[in-house]
């Protein structure tokens, strides 16, 4: 597929909804892909990545700032609080916090910074134990929490199970969000994003669908 056939993919949903053009944010998800098919979707004006670990980020994204104007960094895969200082200075947005101890180092770093990243709670939806994020029902109790630090939180993230149908988890999703009247929710990746813009996401994560299938390096 191209950036151009999941943009208009990615309207075609929006009208659907009957959600106004453009209201859903399309990340392109740039991990593990080579650099120059990163620089033909960035030649093509798009200006918004998503990434999964801090150190490819840095590996990859601050010469393609230097080239390109208004790049927008997401960070979308779990992070480490060693690596929290590195993740604020160089993202834009943070879709992971996912556990109390890493609230609390990233509104320490926030005070000490002066400034933070745009923040998504990431919520474990399917309850299973190898993913990361919270209980459903630990949302209002996290926010309070994130709340008493200083530390605003712009939505809520998600990842649904792989084997279950993912439309539960975003209807779940849409509803947490409403009861907590957050303003954004990010939601949706390249099998599922209409889906998600249908239960209201604000923010899809398309990958492989932009860039092909990645390319992992062998295991030495």
């Amino acid at each position: 597929m191209s950036l151009d056939a999941i943009v208009k993919r990615l309207e075609a949903a929006e009208r659907s909804a009957n959600r106004d053009i453009g209201s859903t944010e399309l990340i392109a998800v740039s991990k593990v892909q080579p650099n120059e098919r990163v620089e033909a979707v960035l030649q093509e004006g798009h200006r918004i990545f998503g990434e999964n670990r801090v150190q490819e980020a840095y590996d990859k994204w601050p010469q393609f700032k230097e080239s390109y104007e208004g790049v927008k960094l997401h960070l979308i895969g779990p992070l480490q609080t060693n690596k929290a200082r590195q993740a604020m200075q160089l993202f834009d947005v943070i879709h992971s916090l996912d556990r109390l101890k890493l609230a609390k180092t990233l509104a320490r770093l926030a005070q000490d910074m002066g400034t933070c990243p745009d923040l998504f709670l990431q919520v474990n939806t399917g309850r299973e134990p190898q993913k990361s994020g919270i209980m459903p029902e630990e949302t209002e109790g996290f926010l309070s929490e994130c709340a008493s630090m200083d530390l605003s939180i712009k939505g809520l993230m998600c990842i649904p199970p792989a084997h279950e149908a993912a439309e539960t988890h975003f209807k779940l999703m849409a509803e947490l969000t409403r009861e907590f009247a957050l303003p954004q929710l990010s939601m949706g990746m390249s099998e599922d994003f209409e889906t998600a813009v249908q239960h209201g996401a604000t923010h899809v994560r398309v990958g492989s669908a932009i860039f092909g299938a990645r390319v992992y390096a062998a295991k030495q």
